[in-house]
């Protein structure tokens, strides 16, 4: 497959390069790969549980370094354009901020999700937290490698790198808190592998749609994730939006211009620091500062009064 899909990229960039500038190889393949070989929601309807959405995710991480490598030894030059992959994801936020243990379950939650294909791209291998959960939970169930596939030395020199801009499909967030899934032979799956519970906050707007709730403030934060684990990278909001509350018949687009506005001011608020950023590189230097001045200060007052 990944040959073949070379060979169809290749006949798009011969017959389009020339107008074509911007390239996505693979649109939410974190859905192709759970819904499809997983869940079987989607084509080709498949219920691979534990093993199908792995070796999916990893033939699509292949064919992507593939196409990439072969725009860019073969079109780059003369048709200028930039070749990159659109992921979806949601934000998990800790249900407990002060809880360590939910803390690594939010990011476990966002490593599974879009790090499954971003880690990869622009550092050459799965996340870690990915490689040591699925590893530990394969050798329980007394299987003699890990249910998530690896990628020789090889692979990953040439798999990393291969991303000249970012597309972002993101809709909504979840809080996240730690669940302990037992390992049971033959009933292992992508989201019991995760050992984590999704959460939703009621007071969240509610939309149509049941799994989407409008929460402005989830992007910002994906969006810090990304620039500090991937280098700051060009980044293209590629899916957003939001279904309506209710069938009308006139126009009635309140909720959906509401949603955007609050997640488009998100998204441009300057500089894109996170509330830890903020703490650590402007609180914390600050609150030092004072201290040392204070004592200063202080010092001074009590030799004047010895003097």
């Amino acid at each position: 497959m990944v040959n073949h899909f070379n060979e169809f990229a290749n006949l798009c960039f011969e017959r389009f390069g020339n107008r074509v500038k911007y390239w996505i190889t693979f649109n939410n393949p974190w859905s192709v790969a759970v819904e499809g070989y997983e869940t079987g929601e989607h084509a080709p309807g498949l219920k691979l549980k534990g093993t199908g959405a792995y070796r999916a995710a990893h033939h699509i991480i292949k064919a992507h370094a593939k196409v990439w490598h072969t725009y860019d030894m073969q079109w780059r030059g003369k048709q200028k354009g930039l070749v990159g992959i659109s992921l979806s994801g949601d934000w998990g936020e800790p249900v407990d901020i002060t809880n360590q243990k939910d803390i690594e379950a939010a990011e476990r939650y966002v490593q599974f999700y879009m790090g499954w294909f971003a880690t990869p791209i622009f550092h050459g291998d799965y996340p870690q937290v990915m490689k040591d959960f699925i590893g530990k939970k394969s050798a329980q169930q007394g299987m003699g490698n890990s249910r998530l596939p690896s990628f020789s030395s090889q692979e990953k020199t040439y798999i990393k790198g291969t991303c000249d801009f970012l597309g972002i499909g993101h809709f909504t967030t979840r809080y996240i808190t730690l669940k302990n899934y037992p390992s049971v032979r033959g009933g292992s799956s992508y989201f019991t592998d995760r050992d984590l519970a999704e959460l939703v906050d009621p007071r969240w707007p509610d939309p149509g749609s049941e799994w989407l709730y409008s929460v402005p403030w989830g992007f910002r934060r994906l969006l810090n994730f990304v620039k500090t684990q991937y280098g700051n990278p060009m980044i293209y909001v590629t899916e957003n939006g939001v279904s309506e509350k209710m069938h009308c018949t006139e126009l009635c687009d309140d909720w959906r211009i509401q949603y955007f506005k609050d997640y488009i001011n998100e998204m441009l608020k300057d500089p894109l620091t996170s509330h830890m950023e903020m703490v650590t590189e402007i609180v914390v230097p600050t609150v030092c500062t004072l201290c040392i001045l204070l004592s200063a200060v202080f010092l001074m007052f009590l030799l004047r009064r010895r003097n």
